[in-house]
């Protein structure tokens, strides 16, 4: 809940710099520009969005087309993320919901959410009754007392418990089937980039949480009906420049210099200038954060300095995004999940839900389809991943063979957080040792069931509240799903563990 307080400023609210124009940036900047505060919002990209930014590129045939780093679903347990979303779009008429989270495994399963229910705890029970991969004979051989844990996830103890603990070897630990390893590894391990091996089975048990025992929207998702920039971000920045929000993009920040007082003014330089400011948001990927703190001797103490530069990013992926010259079968979904097809992690057919590829493909006759390979190595060939993931779209959708390709691109990126086993302790939380000085982003620790976007929203709402409170302002509510387990029946069991 927020602090108590006054509803907005009184006078000339105080300056503060964000710094970043992602989700995490953006929920900062409207929750403080909602309050009178003065807000100045740097993004060194020259666009918004952070990693769900959008920038536009002319194909072979003459189109202009808007491209990403790709698919992102927005879970309907983003309850922060939906009422940043809100303040520009009020009902969510930009975003539309996708049928299935179908899953398919190479052997031939394939797993869906569709029909599965969402109340818990009918939500784990459904589907373990609907699942090909795994059923009530699989439920019967797990270890029940070491995977009692699952049945009352508590956030932060989880922490405390599993975060020391792989998310390959908790599975192991409790003998999850093997035929259905694909399910929490491409459900949950792959959210995050990362190779489950590397992954803390903290941040999984978090994610079944969220998805199976602690809400009851279950794993559907929409999507935008359109690129993200025309759906998402361009309304927003028109929302925060009403409030009065300087936004400056294409503006990367060089340094923060805290002033002579610890709890004082802080200077904020970028194009060489510099700004006074009585308080900053770093709302940055773990690159750009610790470019910024090494640039910045001043800021903070030694040992957040130094928990800052031990932060990690994940392995490169990879997002092929292909013009086919016919479309794809009727009956293929937007969004497949895909598990032991050579490092093909995902396909959405682009022109079942987003507006613009759609039209393309109308004009055309064809199809516009995108390809996600993650976890990649870091010495890896990359023509030949790219090559391997197309081969790979040939065996899961093989009317594409044939196809001819009227234009690919191939986004190449490195900077999602890792949160590797034994990493929690370590990682930034919101507040800083400097009380001007707030921190928000999906690498940021917090106290809360929240992951990927949702905790981007979430943390830079937090850093906004935090700064509010300290001058007395009233703080934005949030909302998550239930810290413990929903059902009594299953904590009480859990508790037996």
């Amino acid at each position: 809940m927020p602090a108590p307080g006054r509803d907005g400023c009184t006078g000339p609210g105080p300056r503060t710099a964000v710094v970043g124009g992602g989700i995490a940036g953006l929920a900062a900047a409207v929750a403080l520009a909602e309050r009178g505060v003065r807000v100045t919002l740097h993004e060194s990209e020259p666009v918004l969005g952070g990693r769900l930014a959008g920038w536009q590129e002319k194909l072979a045939d003459g189109s202009t087309v808007t491209m990403s780093r790709g698919f992102h679903a927005f879970f309907r347990q983003y309850y922060n993320l939906r009422g940043l979303l809100r303040r520009a779009d009020p009902s969510l008429e930009v975003l539309t919901g996708l049928p299935d989270y179908p899953l398919r495994h190479r052997d031939g399963l394939t797993d869906s959410f569709a029909r599965v229910p969402r109340t818990p705890p009918w939500s784990a029970l459904g589907f373990v009754a609907l699942s090909p991969t795994f059923g009530w004979r699989d439920l019967a051989r797990m270890d029940p007392k070491a995977a009692l844990p699952l049945l009352d996830v508590r956030v932060p103890q989880v922490y405390e418990r599993f975060d020391g603990v792989s998310a390959r070897d908790f599975l192991h630990a409790i003998r999850f089937p093997e035929a259905a390893h694909h399910l929490a590894f491409e459900v949950f391990s792959r959210s995050f980039f990362a190779d489950p091996s590397q992954l803390s089975a903290a941040e999984l048990l978090v994610m079944f949480h969220i998805y199976f025992l602690g809400s009851s929207e279950g794993l559907l998702f929409d999507v935008p009906r359109e690129p993200y920039p025309e759906a998402l971000w361009d309304p927003l920045e028109e929302y925060l420049t009403r409030l009065g929000v300087r936004v400056h993009k294409g503006s990367p920040v060089e340094e923060v210099r805290p002033g002579r007082h610890p709890d004082g003014d802080l200077w904020v330089t970028s194009g060489g200038r510099s700004e006074r400011y009585d308080a900053v948001v770093l709302a940055l990927d773990p690159g750009g954060l610790r470019r910024l703190v090494a640039a910045s001797p001043l800021l903070g103490d030694a040992g957040w300095r130094e928990n800052i530069d031990a932060l990690r990013t994940a392995p490169p992926f990879v997002v092929s995004r292909l013009w086919l010259d016919r479309p794809v079968r009727a009956e293929r979904p937007g969004f497949l999940g895909t598990s032991g097809y050579d490092g093909l992690d995902n396909v959405s057919v682009l022109d079942r839900w987003e507006g613009q590829a759609a039209r393309w493909a109308a004009r055309t006759g064809g199809s516009v389809v995108e390809l996600h390979g993650y976890a990649v190595a870091e010495d890896a060939d990359r023509a030949l991943v790219e090559k391997r993931l197309s081969a790979q779209l040939h065996e899961v959708y093989p009317e594409t063979r044939d196809a001819r390709v009227v234009d690919a691109r191939h986004e190449w990126r490195a900077d999602c957080p890792l949160f590797p086993v034994g990493g929690f302790r370590a990682r930034p939380t919101v507040r800083t040792p400097h009380a001007g000085v707030m921190v928000a982003g999906d690498a940021v620790r917090t106290d809360l069931p929240v992951a990927l976007m949702e905790r981007a929203a979430t943390t830079g709402f937090l850093a906004a509240n935090a700064l509010l409170e300290r001058w007395g302002v009233r703080g934005h509510p949030l909302w998550t799903v239930p810290l413990t387990g929903r059902s009594a029946v299953l904590r009480a069991l859990a508790a037996l563990g």
